[in-house]
């Protein structure tokens, strides 16, 4: 599977007392779909899969697959702490149908390289799908390594690597010495960079609320190949990226930013809780001039 464009990791939309609102979640996929991003991932943490069971994000997940109708790819996201889990999202994930699985490593065991490789492959042999790998160390406790690289990467599934650590040496570690594991940003503030190495694609909790203007980037630069054009992009979006990746209040931002569109998101499950009235307006001021800024770049002003 060839991985190209933006791939939106869908917010799940909750009421009051943490219940899905499934008709909200509907109008987020179609919103999506006619906005031009290129793939959807049920099962990510922007969709709080960590306050979730297996079954729930399951049902959420063929909800998502059935809705899109073959518009769009879907991953299904496969991470969790416990193999056997895992694993049964993998197989869900194939008898629903998916694209293409999304595996990490598992949080807070801090497994070996080989442990770890161990654990994929398991998954994998599970789905028998398209694999993107999943490395976010600060949240995971290790990075997926070379050891891990050169096991993993042997299996004809593990198409590509969703690359979190921040660390801009993986970059080249990735595009050097693993150029058959396709490179895909998962650090919107190194968004540029990632494309500037070759990646082409991005994976990217704000397209739920600003699709047009994080496809707009990935074109000026995987496609146009217009790193002038992409550079003045990411200078105006890097206002965003500083207010979501604040006090922990990521996935919070993100939802204000799906309802300031007009669509509804609600509440994030517990432990979180909802922006406050400053954070809302902070959040809505900066969208507001990227929004326009990013128009006038497009229109060529």
């Amino acid at each position: 599977m060839t991985f190209e464009g933006i791939y939106t990791p869908v917010v799940t939309p909750y009421d009051a007392d943490g219940t899905v609102v499934w008709d909200a979640l509907e109008k987020v996929i179609d919103h999506l779909v006619e906005s031009g991003v290129n793939g959807l991932i049920s099962g990510g943490s922007t969709g709080e899969n960590y306050a979730q069971t297996v079954e729930e994000r399951l049902e959420l997940a063929r909800f998502t697959k059935d809705k899109l109708d073959g518009r769009l790819p879907l991953i299904v996201g496969t991470g969790t702490m416990r193999t056997p889990d895992s694993i049964a999202l993998a197989e869900g994930a194939a008898r629903m149908g998916a694209e293409a699985i999304l595996v990490a490593t598992p949080p807070y065991s801090v497994p070996t390289e080989r442990e770890n490789a161990l654990n994929t492959l398991a998954i994998d042999r599970a789905a028998d799908l398209p694999i993107m790998l999943y490395n976010y160390p600060s949240r995971m406790g290790v990075n997926m390594g070379e050891e891990f690289l050169d096991r993993v990467g042997r299996s004809r599934n593990v198409c590509a690597i969703k690359e979190s650590s921040g660390d801009i040496n993986r970059v080249h570690l990735l595009a050097r010495d693993y150029p058959h594991i396709q490179m895909s940003c998962g650090m919107d503030d190194q968004a540029l960079e990632f494309f500037a190495w070759g990646a082409r694609s991005w994976v990217c909790a704000g397209s739920n609320f600003l699709p047009k203007e994080h496809v707009a980037l990935y074109k000026a630069c995987a496609v146009e190949g217009d790193f002038t054009k992409g550079r003045k992009i990411m200078s105006a979006m890097m206002p965003l990226m500083r207010v979501l990746e604040q006090g922990g209040k990521f996935i919070q931002c993100v939802k204000h930013g799906v309802e300031m569109t007009g669509l509804y998101a609600g509440p994030p499950r517990p432990p979180l809780k909802a922006l406050n009235k400053d954070d809302k307006r902070q959040l809505d001021q900066v969208v507001r001039v990227l929004k326009s800024t990013v128009q006038d770049i497009t229109a060529g002003a």
